[in-house]
């Protein structure tokens, strides 16, 4: 084998393992780098637009409950909505040209990998003719030592040169591999945005259905709003009393023994982690990290309004969110049950309700819904979505009323059942807990 053929079969051999791109492949890259770019300008000039909805949103917050601000509140939320199913889109969009992209990759290493295995394949052979005759020999049937030494040069510098390629070979491999994870982790992210797109529509229709409702109710009239308003405050001290009372006579036994640790964190908030991110930007709002605008016992409102409250104080937090925001499950667990006091004319108390119960001896409540996504009886993981914050019941505006609760101490029934009630919430399907049962959802979260 001469020198001059052992330097053009490395140079052919390094050129096949170096994987060179195509033009087209480059082109077809190219074109789709510019179009993930131009997603992205668009998804940040969305997210702006989403920012100054909240920056409205809040401003409108601070301002007296009227039916002007709330409808006003309701549109700035599905304007902030369709804002963010527009990022969703183009998030999905970019996840797909990701996707190709990826493909393009993983074609062009599966085809530079066919044609090494086969170059190298072919220098094996070449290299198994060259060994089969042995140096000695080499060294006897050479013209003088200086030719024969070189052959056995030639011959060590190709074998290291196949060495070489077929490292080249391997790298390429684990890049193929690397590139398929990749793919595997876009699709999945693919299939999570296309269910946060679903959610967000289903958003949209709640702030739709709560708009239409709250001007049929009111006919689009200040003064039926601000009486709406008077008739919930009446209902819901009625109800408070009903429900007092209640309390007082179940016979029902708490042991906190067998509570988790206060302070143990086994509870999840309620909401995504972009939501509780965007709560801890607004502390200038509400003063907290987390949204909350009523924190659980006496505090300055139950204290300031004994008359909803029954001198007993707030018996759960309540968390800021605009109508149609996902709500979560603070942790797995089952379904205790789920009810509508709306459906009961003039009970105004907890509106759209779920219960969960979560085998470790709390059960967590979730109020005030515009829509329940679950029913009872059914399994639920933490952070799967239970329903949408509204201002059913009593709520004069939209929040989630967030409650913690010794399951012991704990039972879904109506007024009625219990003892015969037969005014307000008599018939009202809902939790209801003894005095001890209560517990500071802070104490878990």
């Amino acid at each position: 084998m001469t020198l001059l053929r052992l330097v053009v079969i490395s140079i052919i051999l390094a050129v096949s393992l170096l994987g060179l791109p195509r033009f087209t492949l480059a082109d077809a890259t190219a074109d789709i780098q510019t179009k993930i770019i131009a997603n992205k300008q668009q998804i940040d000039s969305l997210e702006a637009d989403i920012a100054a909805f909240q920056k409205q949103l809040d401003a409108l917050g601070a301002k007296k409950n009227t039916l002007q601000s709330t409808i006003s509140s309701l549109e700035l939320s599905q304007k902030q909505l369709a804002s963010q199913i527009k990022v969703t889109q183009n998030k999905i969009s970019s996840a797909n040209l990701q996707i190709q992209q990826l493909t393009l990759s993983i074609g062009d290493k599966e085809a530079s990998i066919t044609a090494d295995q086969a170059a190298i394949s072919k220098h094996l052979r070449e290299v198994t003719e060259l060994d089969q005759i042995p140096l000695v020999a080499q060294l006897i049937s050479s013209d003088s030592f200086r030719v024969a030494w070189q052959k056995a040069d030639q011959s060590v510098q190709f074998n290291h040169a196949l060495t070489m390629s077929v490292d080249d070979l391997k790298t390429a491999r684990q890049a193929l591999g690397t590139d398929r994870n990749t793919i595997t982790t876009t699709k999945n992210n693919l299939l999570a945005l296309k269910a946060d797109l679903s959610t967000q529509k289903k958003s949209v229709d709640a702030t739709k259905a709560a708009e239409q409702q709250l001007l049929a109710q009111t006919r689009n009239q200040e003064s039926s709003y601000q009486t709406l308003i008077k008739q919930k405050q009446a209902a819901e001290k009625s109800f408070e009393q009903e429900l007092t009372d209640l309390q007082s006579q179940l016979n029902l036994i708490v042991h906190p023994s067998l509570l988790p640790r206060v302070g143990s964190g086994v509870l999840s908030w309620p909401f995504s982690s972009a939501f509780m991110y965007n709560c801890s930007q607004r502390k200038s709002v509400f003063g907290n990290l987390f949204c909350v605008t009523q924190y659980f016992g006496n505090t300055p409102f139950s204290t300031a309004n004994p008359q909803i409250y029954n001198g007993h104080g707030h018996n759960a937090i309540d968390i800021a969110a605009s109508i149609g925001t996902p709500v979560d499950a603070a942790l797995s667990g089952t379904v205790l049950g789920t009810g509508n006091t709306d459906l009961i004319r003039g009970c105004y108390s907890f509106g759209k309700w779920v219960m969960i119960e979560h085998g470790n001896g709390l059960n967590t409540l979730y109020s005030h819904l515009s829509s329940i996504e679950v029913a009872k009886g059914q399994s639920v993981s933490t952070g799967q979505l239970i329903g949408f914050s509204g201002m059913t019941g009593y709520a004069t505006g939209p929040h989630l009323h967030f409650g913690v609760y010794a399951s012991e101490g704990t039972k879904i029934m109506t007024l009625r059942q219990f003892r015969g009630s037969t005014i307000g919430c008599a018939d009202a399907t809902m939790p209801v807990a003894t005095l001890t049962a209560y517990l500071n959802p802070l104490s878990y979260l």
